[in-house]
């Protein structure tokens, strides 16, 4: 299945909360956590619809503007915050990102670098896929000269559980174009971003 017709079919799933709450129900009876009091009689349904909240991202529409300029500097947003899923254990891991590019004939409406990560973030997810195909996802579509994204993110399956590392954090880059070839560039970019 094609990247394009993947996203329409994972857009067009409607979670199923009241199976989603039924299995809640029975993952916390198989924890040995029981929900008949007055605090946790609710938590099967609220757990179904924060998940569900977490895993569908909010549509969007890629809005370009012709580059009538001639702009050919970097256009860079830093710090854009997300969330996402461990896919390996189902615990968020949550941070911030930096996304850039080189326009070509095209610029992004700003709020779009932002979208992009959030998109991609809305799922169960690995750090490395989420920094690979927030980059490709924008050089397909924009046609820039170059796309870099460096992410930085803490995981609760790595602080909360397993090695405990409280407080450690991973970054993850992808530079693509005349960010990955040309050194003074990718030195810029680099920088811009914080690293």
């Amino acid at each position: 299945m094609s990247t394009i017709a993947q996203e329409a079919a994972e857009q067009a799933f409607e979670p199923d909360l009241i199976a989603a709450e039924a299995a809640a129900a029975d993952f916390l009876k198989a924890l040995g956590m029981r929900h008949d009091s007055e605090h946790l009689r609710a938590t099967p349904g609220r757990m179904a619809r924060a998940w569900a909240e977490m895993l569908t991202p909010r549509p969007f529409n890629l809005t370009t503007f012709p580059n009538d300029e001639g702009y050919d500097e970097l256009v860079l947003a830093r710090d854009i915050p997300f969330r996402s899923i461990c896919e390996h254990h189902l615990l968020p891991f949550t941070g911030h990102a930096c996304v850039g590019y080189l326009p070509g004939e095209r610029v992004l409406g700003l709020s779009k670098l932002a979208r992009v990560v959030e998109h991609f973030a809305c799922r169960p997810q690995t750090q490395e896929r989420l920094t690979k195909q927030t980059a490709d996802w924008l050089q397909e579509r924009l046609g820039a000269k170059a796309v870099g994204v460096v992410i930085r993110a803490e995981h609760s399956c790595m602080t909360l559980r397993g090695a405990l590392a409280t407080g450690s954090s991973t970054v993850t880059s992808t530079l693509l174009g005349t960010l990955r070839t040309d050194p003074s560039s990718r030195q810029e970019f680099l920088a811009l971003a914080g690293c």
